[in-house]
């Protein structure tokens, strides 16, 4: 077949091959964090080959002039061929080749979802290479294939253009980029708006060129067919209306960066990876926190959970399955949301620390919570359910917890390799001045006041030791009278107190109010018969005060709070956060320790299961702190330092008896109720105001440029009408009336006289004011002010006459119009073009 150049136009063809470079150029650099910065050598030579593709298959398909169909059929072979090539992986064989066209069929249709769960950058993990290929590939081939046109369908190519930047933007981080600073100015998300200002003024530029030759090849088509010779030379009109569309696309572009500090300050950036992820899954999976009682059932508690075995490195002292970090006065929960958890490419980069690989098998470990340790660098399945369980792993760097929503199976198996941070002392803390997540109860606020330590690290120590010296280990409400599993191993000397399950705000004030009261009790001295006459006189010590004298010798009489890891891990946490350090709590096994249950063998049955506290450091780094509570030391039924009566009577020790805590929920709607009653909360009054900010903002800048235009033409009249002599008032005035008439749609002046357009406009006005502003031009007798006012009156008039009869959305067109602006008095264009004889 032989090739036809007719159907392109060296000017079309050049300006818009111009316009896509641009922009897939522009698509390159938004996408690039996405797979590595500085740029992967990978992503930089799969795009490269994908816009040159693009560019031969778009020449081919012109100058051979295929059909739709076969320019469909041979660009998926070349995505196909590129995708095996250079965005899959690719083993040199047989099954190595069928496996990458399934790895290209995957990333065709599932590679968008989990480039969206992967953490970035993803480089060349699995398939993710292949949604940039198509992008880059479809993308430009398209806009080619129409910037090419003749006809008026050539400006759809501004779509996928711009889609290929958008692709950058948002499937990228949720994070923007760094501020740039350039002296005293702040440039807010450089890169996200070096993309969205290119992407505008490239796109604004290439249509506007591209509607003025599609008006100049009519025109030439026009003096081909009529014989009417057409200037080539640009008139003022047409420079007056490039200059004022430059001036407003400049204006707009300098607002929008000016104005997005104010607008995004204090937002995150919503891109699409916020919206997916694991968050749902988390949210309706039961806390392990809520559900720690049950490891401590008969059956449970010899159960095996999983197994852990040392593959290279020391074994870690502890495996977490969850951290906890949302506390709402109910429940301890994992904060799922913001995209926290992502998925884990071939491997991250890891804290400093020790380096270490165990392999974990599961046994009866269920759920999404998955073991791991450190800090993770490397996450490797094993075994028939390997692909399964990858596809589900996600992963949250901020608090090396991982989940797996796949769910867990007797025989999962993986190696985790991690790093794990020197040991730190709790003592060497500093508090950040965090704030509570809650309100906390008077009761711990009172308890830490009797204390008499200091609000640093050293004090918060202390703080926890105490807390466990006078608490007593329980997991359960009531036991049978053979005795609970988990009693065993706790020794004969072990007697059992009921413990009521939970962690809310009201157990936690429970517990921290007994506490208080025996404190209250065994600081009192009672007089006896030794004691002198006048001993009233003595002072009495206060009952907290004397809390803190009599833990520096000895806890024994002090005991008072039942519970186990769950209460006294949260109570940990609110005596930290009372301090002002961060704190979370961890669920997990310890694998080593002598004086706290350990998984023995490296077998971690229910009975293993632990929680406990990690408090932040003001560098941003966390230390677990272990808050179980002794067991050898059991409540005293009497206070300790009260003398027994002179007379004897018989003492009756306190018998235990079944405590049911309140309600949670009506607990929490006391206490909301409470805090209601001591002001109103504005802050959803704040909220409200400043969404309704952000919005009149938007708004004003969508329609600047509107007003602007308004604002120009009001500023105009105003001069016109002010002008300095009447003379010059009557030509103003007459001016003002063509430019309403021209802003709805009538012609320009041309090189006609005031009455032919006067004609021409035929409204009841006209050859009045063509007539009077005539005379006052070419007449001797200069005309008079109060002449020029009522001149002005009639082109007020006739000016709302123009409007009348016409619909709103089409007086809005007229009055945004920037028709009269471009109007020639000399003649526009097409009065010049006159035919010649």
């Amino acid at each position: 077949m032989r090739p036809d150049f007719s159907g392109l136009r060296t000017r079309i063809v050049a300006a818009g091959s111009l316009y896509v470079v641009v922009m897939a150029a522009l698509a390159v650099f938004a996408a690039a964090p996405i797979y590595g910065v500085p740029v992967a050598p990978a992503y930089l030579r799969l795009a490269v080959t994908a816009v040159a593709a693009a560019f031969l298959l778009a020449a081919a398909s012109r100058i051979w002039r295929w059909g739709g169909w076969l320019v469909v059929l041979v660009a998926a072979l070349v995505l196909l061929v590129l995708s095996v090539a250079l965005a899959v992986p690719l083993t040199p064989t047989p099954p190595g080749a069928v496996d990458a066209l399934r790895q290209t069929a995957s990333g065709l249709v599932t590679g968008w979802k989990d480039l969206l769960t992967v953490d970035l950058p993803v480089g060349t993990y699995r398939n993710l290479l292949v949604p940039a290929l198509a992008v880059l590939f479809i993308g430009t081939l398209s806009a080619l294939l129409l910037a090419w046109r003749r006809d008026a369908r050539s400006t759809w190519a501004a779509a996928p253009a711009i889609a290929m930047s958008g692709f950058g933007l948002l499937f990228g981080s949720s994070v923007a980029s760094d501020a740039l600073r350039i002296g005293a100015l702040v440039v807010p998300a450089p890169r996200e708006l070096a993309v969205g200002a290119i992407a505008l003024v490239g796109s604004v530029a290439w249509l506007s060129w591209r509607t003025r030759e599609q008006r100049r090849e009519a025109l030439l088509r026009v003096a081909d067919a009529s014989g009417i010779r057409v200037a080539r030379k640009a008139s003022g009109a047409h420079a007056r209306r490039t200059a004022l569309a430059a001036g407003m696309l400049a204006v707009a572009v300098i607002a929008g960066i000016a104005t997005t500090p104010l607008v995004a300050q204090g937002r995150t950036r919503d891109v699409l990876r916020t919206a997916t992820g694991p968050e749902e899954a988390i949210r309706t999976a039961v806390s392990p926190l809520a559900a720690y009682r049950a490891s401590f059932g008969d059956a449970a508690f010899t159960s095996p959970l999983f197994s852990v075995q040392r593959v290279r490195g020391p074994v870690p002292d502890r495996m977490r399955l969850a951290t906890l970090t949302s506390y709402d006065g109910a429940q301890y929960r994992v904060d799922g949301g913001d995209g926290l958890f992502t998925r884990v490419p071939d491997g991250r980069a890891p804290d400093p620390g020790t380096s270490s690989t165990v392999r974990i098998r599961v046994a009866g470990l269920r759920g999404i919570w998955l073991p791991t340790f450190g800090s993770l660098a490397r996450m490797d399945f094993r075994g028939m359910d390997a692909a399964a369980l990858d596809d589900a792993f996600y992963y949250d760097g901020s608090t090396d917890a991982a989940v797996d929503t796949a769910g867990l199976r007797d025989g999962a198996s993986y190696d985790v390799s991690a790093t794990v941070a020197p040991h730190r002392s709790l003592a060497a803390l500093q508090p950040s001045g965090a704030r509570p997540d809650v309100d906390l109860p008077q009761s711990l606020a009172d308890w830490i006041a009797a204390q008499h330590v200091a609000r640093d690290g050293g004090g918060l120590q202390t703080l926890i030791q105490r807390l466990r010296a006078r608490g007593y280990l329980s997991h359960a409400l009531a036991v049978s009278d053979g005795g609970a599993a988990w009693e065993r191993p706790l020794g004969d000397a072990y007697v059992f107190q009921p413990s009521a399950a939970g962690h809310s705000l009201a157990r936690m004030d429970e517990l921290f109010r007994s506490l208080v009261e025996r404190s209250n009790a065994v600081g009192q001295v009672t007089p006896t018969a030794d004691t002198p006459s006048d001993s009233a006189s003595l002072p009495t010590p206060s009952p907290l005060a004397a809390d803190a004298s009599i833990g520096a010798s000895g806890s024994a009489g002090l005991v008072a709070a039942v519970g186990d890891d769950e209460q006294f891990a949260v109570a940990a946490a609110l005596v930290a956060q009372a301090l002002g350090f961060p704190s979370r709590v961890v669920v997990g096994v310890r694998l080593t320790g002598s004086d706290l249950p350990a998984c023995g063998g490296g077998v971690c049955t229910g009975g293993d299961l632990a929680a406990w506290t990690e408090v932040g450091d003001r560098d941003g780094s966390w230390v677990a702190v272990d808050a179980t509570p002794q067991h050898e030391n059991g409540l005293d039924p009497t206070t300790t330092r009260e003398r027994d009566p002179e007379n004897a009577t018989e003492v009756r020790p306190q018998t235990a008896h079944e405590v049911v805590p309140p309600d949670p929920v009506h607990q929490d709607a006391a206490n909301a109720e409470s805090r209601a009653a001591d002001g109103i909360d504005l802050e959803p009054l704040w909220a409200g105001l400043r969404i309704a900010g952000a919005a009149a903002l938007a708004l004003a800048l969508l329609a600047a440029p509107f007003l602007g235009i308004v604002g120009l033409k009001t500023v105009r009249r105003r001069r016109r009408r002010q002008a300095a002599s009447p003379r010059r008032r009557f030509a103003a005035g007459w001016d003002e009336f063509v430019d309403t008439a021209v802003d709805y749609g009538m012609p320009r002046p041309g090189v006609r006289t005031r009455t032919e357009l006067a004609s021409a406009y035929a409204t009841s006005g006209a050859a009045g004011l063509a007539m009077d502003a005539d005379r006052a031009t070419f007449s001797e007798a200069e005309p008079s002010d109060a002449d020029a006012q009522a001149f002005w009156a009639i082109v007020e008039a006739e000016r709302r006459a123009l409007g009348e009869g016409r619909t709103v959305r089409r007086r809005l067109r007229a009055a945004v119009s920037l028709s009269s602006f471009a109007s020639d008095r000399r003649g526009d264009d097409a009065d010049r073009r006159r035919p010649t004889t």
